[in-house]
């Protein structure tokens, strides 16, 4: 589990992507980005989807590496929060 430096960066890194698609903006401003309303998440927003994504990520690749059979749920939450984070999501997707 990331510590809290950890994800203090990886929220820098959002913001960052954030700002190179659509510039500087107040939190909880909406853009479009590849189709869908992205809101600019403040850090309290963006750690509980942060830790989701890459938790389900993780599993995700696991199961991949075990040729097990993938939830279409799995999927669907990666997409999302992938989305929302401005992250591609994992390979196979």
């Amino acid at each position: 589990m990331a510590d809290e430096s950890d994800l203090v960066e990886e929220y820098r890194t959002y913001l960052e992507r954030f700002e190179t698609i659509a510039g500087p903006g107040e939190f909880g401003q909406f853009v479009k980005h590849n189709g869908r309303l992205i809101k600019k998440l403040r850090f309290d927003e963006f750690q509980p989807k942060y830790t989701e994504w890459r938790d389900v990520a993780v599993a995700y690749n696991d199961s991949i590496a075990r040729g097990d059979t993938i939830n279409d749920l799995v999927v669907k939450i990666l997409r999302e929060r992938s989305a929302e984070l401005l992250l591609d999501p994992p390979a196979f997707l």
